[in-house]
């Protein structure tokens, strides 16, 4: 739900029940929050034009000339109606802990530095973190341990990420998703992984001056691999196989058949309360992998 156009063009918020204030800026916001209407870092208008197919996805990726134009048309994106009802039905009952606020309920656009040198992949938004907040990796324990991490290694200005607007920066890196909106049981379907992929395409083309990937996860593993491959990167092959601390390396084509250049690619276990809690991921086990980056 992004709200009905008025008028004039904007956004008529009279059927977008009851406004909540947010946490930071005290400003009353929809759940889910139209695009356009003041909610901190959002990288959208109320005239973004909004994909509502695969095939408009493909097309708005494919034409969008920067990072921050892929940002806004990734978070009004409507293409995956599984994924919108429950982000959305998710904005709208919210969990009791934050029963007051607004939620974002909108697909979560990447973060981060607009020239990074490194990428960071995930899989998707948590329904109370990124879902809720608007940024990637923010709001909940799994985006506490990245970005504490990356503060370790001087890639983060801040150890905590708390709400969009709370100052929080990333230098030299990026936060990216194979899937931009958060997904029943964290699982997305093949079908929705495909649909999203032509985002994470066009970044890793616009994205010129990376020089490695930390991938969270096996799911990310693969969608990072995927992605690679369609956009005309070579991989090795036989592929790496994920594990933490694995690594390969991709070469990027160079321009009028250059040599080109090499991306460093590093699997992480990811961030999740069930790696953090059980042990399985560990602070110097995250701080180790980072260090290859």
């Amino acid at each position: 739900m992004n709200g009905a156009r008025g008028e004039d063009g904007g956004v008529d918020l009279t059927d977008l029940g009851p406004l909540l204030p947010h946490p930071l800026t005290g400003q009353s916001f929809a759940s889910p929050v139209p695009a356009g209407t003041g909610w901190p870092e959002d990288p959208a208008q109320p005239t973004t034009p909004a994909a509502a197919s695969a095939a408009q996805v493909r097309k708005a990726a494919r034409t969008s000339q920067s990072l921050a134009e892929v940002d806004a048309r990734v978070s009004v994106c409507r293409a995956c109606p599984r994924l919108v009802d429950w982000r959305e039905t998710v904005a709208r009952d919210k969990r009791r802990a934050w029963v007051g606020e607004p939620y974002w309920g909108r697909p979560v656009p990447s973060f981060g530095d607009s020239e990074p040198r490194v990428l960071v992949v995930g899989l998707a938004p948590a329904a109370h973190g990124g879902n809720r907040t608007g940024r990637m990796f923010t709001g909940d324990r799994s985006g506490d341990w990245i970005f504490a991490a990356l503060y370790r290694a001087g890639y983060a200005e801040r150890p905590a990420s708390y709400a969009a607007g709370d100052g929080q920066r990333l230098v030299g890196a990026r936060m990216v998703a194979p899937v931009h909106c958060a997904p029943p049981d964290n699982r997305p379907t093949p079908d929705e992984r495909a649909a999203c992929g032509p985002w994470l395409d066009r970044e890793l083309q616009l994205a010129t001056s990376v020089e490695s990937i930390l991938v969270l996860g096996g799911i990310g593993w693969q969608s990072v691999h995927a992605a690679a491959v369609r956009v005309g990167w070579t991989v090795p092959r036989p592929r790496a196989k994920f594990g933490h601390g694995a690594q390969t390396v991709f070469t990027v084509p160079g321009q009028g058949g250059g040599s080109g250049r090499h991306v460093r690619v590093v699997g992480c276990y990811h961030v999740s309360q069930q790696n953090t809690f059980t042990g399985r991921l560990t602070e110097p086990m995250l701080d180790e992998v980072i260090g290859l980056l």
